[in-house]
């Protein structure tokens, strides 16, 4: 027979488990479209015409707006599991700043 205490025990331990897995789900997503966002931009790099240039932007500022949010939700799900510095997200995924084209 399970005692009362290691029941409670298994369950917080499945809490803190999924916690840190949506937490992990969160920075991938974030990863995910900041990737996205690099491809837009180096795609812009090249040799366009006006019109290919112009659908090239559109992409890029959805995919700039997709990255903001994505950002913001990590953001949400650390405050969430008690991560209240967000410093270390700063660094490593500061928001993307407007390319001086938009």
């Amino acid at each position: 027979m399970i005692r009362r205490g290691e029941g409670v025990r298994r369950v917080e331990n499945e809490i803190r488990a999924e916690k840190a897995a949506a937490l992990g789900r969160a920075g991938e997503r974030l990863e995910a479209a900041l990737s996205e966002l690099r491809d837009a931009a180096r795609a812009l790099e090249q040799p366009l015409d006006e019109g290919r240039r112009a659908e090239l932007r559109a992409a890029y500022r959805a995919a700039r707006e997709r990255a903001r949010i994505a950002r913001l939700y990590l953001l949400i799900q650390r405050e969430a599991v008690g991560l209240r510095s967000h410093r270390v997200v700063d660094q490593q995924f500061p928001e993307p700043a407007p390319p001086p084209w938009l």
